[in-house]
């Protein structure tokens, strides 16, 4: 059906209205990526198969990431008339017995994650009731909005995640999509649409954190025949994803904030950026670009307004620079993936010297909210400068991973142990990345700094496109400056030389630190030879890969010292720094440790304490690993 018209929209919304809320038992499992790798497409399949065998009117489909990566694969069951109860850690065999228990009219309150009595349908403002009497009462599950994962959450780019089938455009209507697009094309001004955004405060949410009205003004004002938007989803931090979890879970979001951008700054063609490594995530969005097509809300005469504008998907070959925009756009031009010197801006001169605008997924899925509920509703969330909500994964030595969404402001302590759980084991809180690979590291004296873009960057890190790396006590951050070091060195295109040689050159420092080969003064070299490489390099990659040396030089320099002076690692890491030894008293002669070892350079008597080789031990831990006694000694 081709929509030309808000009573045309409003008929589609109310169909898919009817398809999320079927009026019988509608089973979602999540098979976003994280899900799938955790088994949600055996689960999906199970419970299809038992709906089948068992005769249970019953609707099965396929939903996106809620967020909870940790205790995925996620199934929800939305009973009318009694809401939604999300279960977590499925499997295909609970999934089938999950089946029977809802045949029955009953719920597995042990297996239940949390439950839902109503849902927000944060476009405009309302909330759409699922249960109703008794069933609103508690009933020991807790509710969705209390969990501590969800409780200081507040989802405006991930509205619709987990909440809907992204194959489904109906649905993404029905919770109030496109109607942003008809506000703008059919009330308002492309300036009133400028003007909007900057009132709202909307930064872009790729890493910069450049205002992006002004950005849109600049290409807007750009003399040109032609005028491009682009969206760039080529998404490659280490440990980062989401970016690929909205495209997989809500693409449409990302298709109407574009075609508010394009009729703000006078566009008519797009292209959507995004890396051939989320097989999901393009296959999503080449969907929902063709049933925004389908429904006329692509291509000419876009909902009878006469404006029109069309989307290419371009898939990257993965290159890290590529997220960079000068080297983005080179990419589609069809040439090597390199930066170019700015000025010009991609505003004035970007694709094939044309204005070109080019913001992140995450600000394109914000601009559909600002437009519905305006600016002044926007701007009363975050800090003064940094307004509205960021998403972030959360990952490495916290309880709970996944991926969140929360007011700018919120500290870092709110999100490791409020959000996060702590730390996993009830280890020390050591240091987090923020910002992903040229981020910085953020000590545990700094646990309570809120986080916005001018905080983390006095702090000597980043907002960056969202990446969150917590760090435990174990944590050695001579080689966690390695390792982000060794990744950024890998995907310097090598254009320039303060990028290519500086991040190698480092790079060699870090290694023979680690090595136990440091010597006096290379510090010292490294925060020099750092500083020249974020003055001097071309782009964004090169001015901010030192980030992790010179933000783990300046909280942690005691660490460089015992490297460098003591020939020690502290936390245990480096291998060439640390010798595992017996603890004889501790030791109960068991033998596993030598029955592991990988070397046989554990030997001893039975029931005697065991001792270890040092000239046959290489470092590889197992031993510690095993060992039910903690017997093993890491000096």
């Amino acid at each position: 059906m081709r929509i030309t018209s808000l009573e045309q929209l409003e008929a589609v919304g109310r169909e898919g209205l009817q398809s999320l809320y079927p009026g019988r038992v509608r089973i979602a499992v999540g098979v976003g990526s994280c899900g799938l790798a955790s088994g949600a497409g055996e689960v999906l399949t199970s419970t299809e198969e038992a709906v089948r065998v068992q005769g249970l009117d019953a609707v099965v489909r396929g939903t996106g990431c809620l967020g909870f990566c940790q205790q995925e694969p996620l199934v929800d069951v939305l009973v009318p008339g009694k809401g939604r109860t999300v279960y977590h850690e499925m499997t295909a065999d609970r999934a089938e017995e999950l089946v029977g228990v809802v045949a029955q009219g009953d719920a597995k309150a042990d297996w239940a994650l949390c439950r839902m009595v109503a849902e927000d349908w944060i476009i405009d403002g309302s909330q759409h009731p699922l249960a109703s009497g008794e069933a609103a009462e508690p009933n020991g599950i807790p509710l969705y909005q209390d969990l501590p994962f969800f409780q200081k959450q507040c989802k405006i780019v991930l509205r619709n995640c987990g909440f809907i089938d992204p194959m489904s455009i109906e649905q993404y209507i029905a919770r109030g999509g496109y109607r942003a697009v008809y506000k703008a094309l059919t009330g308002m001004q492309p300036q009133q649409v400028i003007e909007q955004v900057a009132a709202s405060g909307l930064r872009g949410r790729g890493g910069a954190g450049f205002p992006t009205a002004r950005k849109w003004q600049a290409c807007r004002e750009a003399p040109g025949e032609v005028k491009y938007l682009v969206c760039n989803a080529d998404e490659g931090d280490p440990g980062a994803y989401m970016d690929r979890s909205i495209l997989e879970g809500d693409p449409h979001s990302v298709l109407e904030g574009m075609l508010i951008g394009a009729y703000a700054i006078g566009a008519h063609k797009g292209y959507l950026y995004v890396r051939a490594e989320y097989p999901l995530a393009v296959q999503t969005l080449e969907a929902a670009i063709d049933a925004a097509r389908e429904h006329g809300l692509l291509g000419d005469d876009i909902l009878g307004t006469g404006f029109h504008f069309d989307v290419e998907l371009v898939r990257g070959a993965g290159a890290f620079v590529c997220g960079e925009e000068t080297a983005l756009l080179a990419s589609i031009e069809g040439t090597v993936g390199e930066p170019r010197q700015r000025p010009p801006f991609p505003a004035h001169k970007g694709l094939w010297d044309q204005p070109t605008n080019i913001n992140n997924v995450k600000s394109w899925a914000n601009v559909p909210v600002v437009i519905s509920r305006g600016a002044e509703w926007f701007a009363a969330m975050g800090t003064e400068q940094s307004k509205g909500t960021m998403v972030f994964s959360l990952v490495g030595k916290v309880t709970n991973t996944g991926l969140v969404e929360v007011p700018m402001g919120i500290s870092l302590q709110e999100l490791v142990y409020d959000i996060g759980g702590g730390i996993l084991d009830d280890k020390e809180f050591k240091a987090v990345q923020t910002g992903g690979p040229s981020g910085g590291c953020i000590p545990q004296e700094l646990i309570h700094l809120p986080v916005d873009y001018e905080q983390l960057t006095e702090a000597g890190s980043m907002m960056g496109s969202g990446g969150m790396v917590v760090m435990d006590e174990d944590t050695c951050m001579v080689d966690v400056a390695r390792y982000f070091l060794t990744f950024t060195k890998d995907e310097s295109c090598g254009k320039c030389t303060p990028c290519r040689d500086g991040t190698k050159h480092m790079l060699d420092i870090l290694t023979r630190i680690c090595d136990g080969e440091g010597r006096e003064g290379d510090v010292e070299l490294l925060e020099d030879v750092g500083k020249l490489t974020k003055e001097a390099s071309l782009c964004g990659l090169g001015g901010t890969a030192p980030n992790p040396v010179l933000t783990t030089i300046r909280y942690f320099r005691a660490e460089y010292d015992a490297h460098v002076v003591d020939k020690k690692c502290p936390a245990g890491v480096c291998k060439a720094l640390i010798q595992y030894s017996i603890s004889a008293e501790k030791c109960t002669g068991c033998g596993v440790c030598d029955q592991q070892c990988p070397e046989q350079c554990i030997s001893g008597q039975d029931k005697d304490p065991r001792v270890i080789d040092q000239d046959k031990c290489i470092q590889c831990g197992v031993c510690r690993d095993v060992c039910r006694y903690d017997a093993v000694i890491v000096q």
